[in-house]
C-alpha cells in the first residue's frame, strides 16, 4: 500500500461529503421557489436534486482480493451524477399566489425540510467521521517518520 493512499481515500470521501452537502444547502434554499425555470409556456418549480455516490475504481471484492494477495490497493469514493428526484411537486392552495392554477392550487417544489435536515445530519457525520479517520492517519505517517530519524 501506498504511504499517502489513506488519506487519498479519506479526502475522496471529504470532497463527495461537501458536495452533498453543498447540494442539500440548494434544496433547502429553493424549497419555496416555483419558477426554477420556463418549460413550454409555464414556469416549473424547483426540483429537489440528489446526489450518487460511486466507488472510484473497482468494487470492494476485487480490491480486497488485492489486499489479501498484498498488491496495492487504492480506492475512495466520487460523485457519479446529480440527478432529480421524480416525486410529484406538491400542490398547495394559495388563490392569492401569482403561479396559482384556476383552481387556485400552486405547484410547489417537492424538497420536503426534514428528509434535507435528515440527510443533512447524514453527510455532516460521514464528513466529520472522514476528518477524524484524516487526521489519525496523518498523526501516525508523522510518528512513523520521527521514528526513522
Amino acid at each position: 500500500m501506498k504511504l499517502f493512499s489513506g488519506l487519498n481515500i479519506t479526502s475522496s470521501a471529504l470532497t463527495a461529503q461537501r458536495l452533498r452537502m453543498d447540494v442539500i444547502s440548494s434544496n433547502i434554499a429553493n424549497i419555496d421557489s416555483t419558477r426554477a425555470e420556463y418549460v413550454n409556456g409555464n414556469w416549473v418549480p424547483y426540483r429537489r436534486k440528489m446526489v450518487v455516490l460511486e466507488p472510484k475504481g473497482e468494487q470492494f471484492s476485487t480490491l480486497l482480493n488485492k489486499a489479501m494477495n498484498k498488491d496495492t490497493v487504492t480506492s475512495g469514493v466520487k460523485v457519479s451524477r446529480i440527478v432529480e428526484d421524480e416525486t410529484p411537486y406538491k400542490l398547495v392552495y394559495n388563490p392569492d399566489h401569482p403561479d396559482a392554477n384556476e383552481n387556485g392550487y400552486v405547484q410547489m417544489p417537492n424538497v420536503d425540510p426534514l428528509k434535507e435536515m435528515v440527510d443533512l445530519i447524514s453527510a455532516t457525520r460521514s464528513y466529520e467521521a472522514n476528518v477524524t479517520v484524516f487526521n489519525a492517519s496523518k498523526s501516525m505517517l508523522v510518528k512513523a517518520l520521527e521514528i526513522g530519524k
